[in-house]
């Protein structure tokens, strides 16, 4: 359905833009969600899959460089056109808007301290992709280490007792790289390039970790098996192993040294982009339980009759509404200053995936048992943003992370 934004500022462009994503969303995403959904986890990437052939219109339309600016080929839109295209493609998918997403992070990464080899090698290359044969994935989590890697600045984040299970050492020109990265790496088992963050001082804890562009046809690279799980099925999820891995020295982004601020830079877009991808699914939930309401007869008259309906359709479109404003505001203030201020990103995330699960839960209560069968979306849309609460790190550690910033930076108030 349409929606009143209540920015007054959006541009004829803007609104194609958005007409446009809503449409490939529809016509696209939807059907090759749903068959994805219904496959194995080995079904859903094997080369015969529909996935293929929705990751090769993606590129063509350019949404894998959603997040690039166009001086390397990228799509060049504003902060604004970026949060549109990601809420229109995450209600349409949110496991595909997040491959999409994963699938530029090495270039995404490299285009944060970009050196003529970068651009060269990585940058120029991925956003002139058209069929989808260069992939990336972020390799942060590992298997004794989750969200506990994102929060920077926290006490615990310089321990250095706590042991990484994956850790880089320089030889001569070279990096090695050896361990292991866990099950929850998104795009992993279909990966062509990784944005790695290993360990490389262990005396600072998680604060010694290096960012590194690592290409995974390299010797020494291994894969596990795509994950089975309930929601976002149709995200490729699994494991990758380093065993003595060779890089170029100059393939490193950021090193101990630069890394806890960088961090932040990138979890300033990572979270804001889950806070739009929330609302997106958020806004699916409450399309989809509207649309119910006013078919669905029960006791002589229409579902959207009812008071509590009525109330509950409010409320869904107020989570909505509200996850959209701070999910942009955050998403474009961060990705326009030298100094993000990830706590209101974070801010944006839980807003945003809390919405998607508020709703997607409120609109199976309208649907009844009808909710709980397949044949109806609203399932799926349940699964989906239930994988949201700790996609991305965990509402619950991010709160923790963001709250202690809050009370270092913030001045008191008398």
């Amino acid at each position: 359905m349409e929606y009143l934004d209540l920015d007054f500022n959006l541009s004829d462009e803007d609104i194609a833009l958005k007409e446009t994503t809503h449409k490939f969303a529809k016509e696209v995403m939807r059907p090759v969600a749903k068959e994805l959904d219904e496959m194995t986890p080995e079904e859903v990437i094997a080369p015969k899959s529909p996935f293929w052939d929705f990751m090769k219109k993606a590129y063509k339309l350019k949404y894998h460089t959603i997040l690039l600016p166009d001086v390397y080929g990228g799509l060049g839109a504003t902060t604004l056109q970026q949060s549109i295209i990601i809420e229109e493609l995450s209600w349409g998918s949110a496991g595909l808007t997040v491959q999409l997403g994963v699938a530029s992070f090495h270039a995404f990464a490299a285009s944060l301290v970009p050196d003529d080899d970068m651009i060269k090698d990585i940058l120029v290359p991925y956003c002139e992709c058209t069929d989808a044969s260069i992939r990336g994935c972020w390799g942060i989590t590992e298997p004794d280490h989750g969200s506990d890697t994102l929060m920077a600045g926290y006490p615990s984040f310089r321990d250095p007792k706590i042991k990484a299970n994956c850790m880089a050492k320089l030889d001569g020109d070279q990096w090695v790289i050896n361990g292991q990265k866990s099950a929850w790496v998104s795009g992993a088992t279909i990966a062509t390039h990784c944005a790695l963050f290993a360990l490389v001082d262990q005396s600072m804890g998680h604060a010694g970790t290096g960012i590194f562009i690592v290409p995974l046809n390299v010797p020494g690279v291994a894969k596990g098996k795509p994950l089975n799980k309930i929601g976002q099925r149709d995200l490729n999820q699994g494991e990758i192993y380093f065993d003595n891995v060779r890089i170029p020295k100059h393939y490193m982004i950021a090193g101990p040294d630069a890394f806890e601020p960088m961090l932040e830079i990138v979890l300033s877009a990572t979270t804001a982009f889950m806070g739009l991808l929330g609302t997106g699914i958020a806004r699916a939930a409450f399309d989809e339980a509207l649309a119910y309401a006013k078919e669905r007869v029960q006791g002589g008259k229409p579902l959207i009759e009812y008071t509590h309906i009525k109330m509950a359709l409010f409320h869904m479109l107020r989570r909505v509404e509200m996850s959209r404003v701070l999910s942009r505001a955050a998403f474009g203030y961060n990705q326009n200053t030298s100094t993000p201020a990830e706590e209101y990103s974070v801010m944006a995330k839980i807003t945003g995936t809390d919405a998607a699960f508020q709703n997607t839960n409120d609109a199976i209560q309208i649907f009844g048992g009808n909710g709980l069968t397949k044949e109806y979306l609203i399932e799926k849309l349940f699964r989906d943003a239930r994988a949201t609460l700790i996609e991305d790190g965990s509402n619950e550690t991010l709160a923790i992370a963001a709250g202690h910033k809050i009370i270092e930076t913030y001045p008191r108030i008398f």
